[in-house]
């Protein structure tokens, strides 16, 4: 397994110790931080591989810590897994919707999380598995190597989440697919999230496209499907 680093950035004090101890026996090289003012500026000074976040933070809270690195250029593509007692769909949402890779919530089974840490780093390091050519619809680009969306040669700032679901359907043009199979194939299989979190990420994507969002259709009763052209 390669060496990966995940910062924890958690202000409960015997949770990031019990997260420091069981990641760094499992060989990833681990570091804590109990604020999102510490977390955040050790993060932009070396960036991890991975990042455990709360969303109760003392000073900034963990949803403006996301917001904010998914917005600066240097930090945009690194994979963030939430952990909280906020647990509501709503919360949930929220937290994808930032561009968070996952969503646990509080109380926690440590051998689900580290479960879900080896998925989100697994997915995260390769490209997509068997779909690696450049995809050119009229003046839309999608390059699944460099993980890149331009429309008309201007890049479209996506999240890595963003980039795959949108992939995974315009690869497909023409199919219908549920929810559930958009999560299984962009997430992997046994992820649980709502059928709300999905509408609401679809309507995000849409949106940062601009008019190519109407090529993402939305088939009553039963899913989505990228228009045929």
């Amino acid at each position: 397994m390669p060496e990966y680093t995940i910062t924890i950035i958690e202000d409960e004090e015997d949770i990031r110790h019990l997260l420091l101890y069981n990641l760094e026996k499992e060989g990833y090289r681990v570091s804590g931080y109990e604020s999102g003012e510490e977390g955040l500026a050790a993060v932009r000074a070396s960036p991890p591989d991975l990042v455990l976040l709360d969303l109760m933070l003392p000073g900034i809270d963990g949803m403006e810590v996301c917001r904010r690195l998914k917005q600066e250029a240097a930090t945009s593509d690194l994979t963030v897994i939430i952990i909280s007692a906020k647990g509501e769909e709503s919360d949930i949402i929220a937290g994808l919707e930032l561009g968070a890779d996952d969503y646990l919530s509080k109380p926690f089974s440590t051998k689900i999380l580290l479960a879900r840490i080896r998925t989100v780093l697994r997915r995260s390091s390769q490209p997509l598995p068997g779909q690696e050519d450049v995809i050119t619809i009229d003046e839309l680009t999608l390059d699944p190597g460099k993980f890149r969306v331009t429309i008309a040669g201007t890049p479209v700032e996506l999240t890595a989440g963003d980039f795959r679901l949108l992939h995974f359907l315009a690869s497909h043009r023409g199919w219908v697919f549920t929810r559930y199979q958009i999560v299984d194939a962009i997430r992997g299989e046994g992820y649980v999230v709502t059928e709300r979190a999905i509408d609401v990420q679809i309507a995000g994507l849409r949106k940062k496209l601009g008019d190519y969002g109407n090529y993402i259709q939305t088939v009553r009763g039963v899913g989505y499907r990228f228009k045929d052209v």
